[in-house]
């Protein structure tokens, strides 16, 4: 379901989480191949697929109105034999990968029409090096009042990023596969949710070879065909309930955890303390995880995988709070993913400063309960988490942000006895 006013979630104060929980499909993955499926007549099939995300909800809005068929059941199926671009009346869109949906349209008229980029406020993240795309593979760019039109025959070319970057890897690879001759990716950011989509990209048809960790060399194909493959397991989720059981006292088992995607994420958790118990695919998380020292302070430098990620920040800021002294987490990457934590810190009082790039946290500091808003995906999750550790009730404003990215993430909630509820903000 689609949430059209913001929700406000109510969390009961002090609460430790017990019992099991699995990890889904990456968002960062699903919503990429769901583009890709936009890319040839034939049905796509994608497994532990994040059927619940509300980006995963619009993406799909946006193929149906341009006549493409969507099914997100157990197993996520995807149609676009009948999909025509088309001009819409509303082009409110509240995600940022918006620009991924230029390709599938390109290949069938010539034409694309892109809701703006939305999503989340966490710096200057404009959408200038997709403009160079596009531009770069013969296309002309328009920009609109409320969206931007892409016009032109997709024709290979060199694509020089002048920073590596996620996204625009992501639009340059997907242009590129349908594009007339050969397309050459420099400074290409290759992560494990871009591996997923080549992997499903090569399965189709497409012609890509990657050399090294940044050069990206494509050959266009005519024409691409249906196929079927899982989406890899989201390592920021695990990422997520293992920090949750640690701070809490909790007792929780994470299923479903990516370990060939988190190594680095994962030896510094034991470096600071956490001693978890892990098999092939899980990890058990109990009080008897934390040493009798306690969680101790660290520094931590987020950049590129497959060390830490921007995304990760805020779960190791939140960790750093219940470490015993001070620590100092850096962001090379987002150096202005900082506006979470002017609400964070109504549960931290004089626990946080920072600047651009750089926080400092102090640990093991009383707090409470607190009425705040989301700012970000990832931010959000971390306020709902303090307001399950803290003591007393608390609101979580604009909720919607972390359910964007984690799915069923009030049934989960639930199965690990966490009591809260979601209401509309105007109720």
């Amino acid at each position: 379901m689609i949430y059209h006013k913001d929700l406000t979630m109510q969390i009961e104060g002090k609460q430790v989480p017990s019992g099991r929980v699995r990890v889904s499909g990456a968002k960062n993955a699903a919503t990429r191949l769901m583009a890709a499926s936009m890319l040839t007549d034939e049905t796509i099939n994608l497994l532990n697929f994040p059927t619940q995300l509300l980006d995963v909800q619009y993406k799909a809005r946006f193929i149906e109105l341009m006549g493409g068929k969507v099914s997100l059941d157990s197993t996520a199926s995807f149609n676009c034999s009948n999909l025509k671009p088309q001009e819409l009346e509303d082009y409110k869109f509240p995600i940022r990968t918006t620009y991924l949906l230029a390709a599938g349209q390109l290949i069938r008229q010539g034409n694309a029409y892109i809701p703006y980029p939305g999503g989340c406020n966490i710096g200057s993240r404009k959408y200038d090096l997709h403009i160079m795309i596009w531009q770069s593979l013969g296309c002309q760019v328009e920009e609109k009042p409320d969206h931007i039109r892409v016009s032109g025959q997709l024709v290979g070319g060199d694509i020089h990023f002048p920073i590596s970057t996620v996204g625009g890897t992501e639009n340059a690879i997907l242009c590129a596969v349908v594009a007339r001759g050969t397309t050459r990716i420099y400074n290409a950011y290759v992560t494990p949710e871009i591996e997923n989509l080549i992997n499903l990209l090569i399965l189709m048809g497409a012609k890509i070879s990657v050399s090294g960790t940044s050069l990206i060399e494509i050959e266009g194909v005519r024409q691409l065909r249906g196929a079927t493959i899982p989406i890899i397991p989201d390592r920021i989720e695990a990422l997520t309930w293992i920090i949750l059981s640690a701070i809490s006292g909790g007792n929780v088992l994470v299923e479903n955890v990516p370990f060939d995607l988190m190594e680095i994420p994962l030896v510094y958790l034991r470096r600071i303390g956490l001693d978890f118990f892990q098999n092939s695919n899980s990890v058990w998380v109990s009080p008897q995880s934390i040493s009798p020292s306690g969680l101790q302070p660290f520094e931590v430098a987020c950049g590129t995988h497959p060390g830490i990620i921007s995304d990760m920040q805020p779960f190791y800021v939140l960790l750093a709070l219940y470490a015993k002294g001070r620590s100092l987490i850096l962001d090379y990457r987002y150096p202005e993913r900082t506006t979470y934590l002017e609400e964070l810190s109504r549960f931290y009082p004089n626990c946080l400063t920072w600047d651009s790039g750089k926080i400092i946290v102090n640990g093991c500091q009383r707090s409470g309960s607190a009425v705040v808003t989301s700012t970000d995906l990832r931010g959000s999750m971390t306020l709902v988490m303090a307001a399950i550790i803290n003591h007393g009730p608390s609101q979580v404003r604009k909720v919607n942000m972390a359910l964007r990215g984690y799915d069923q993430l009030q049934t989960k909630l639930g199965g690990l006895g966490i009591v809260h509820s979601i209401n509309k903000d105007d109720e």
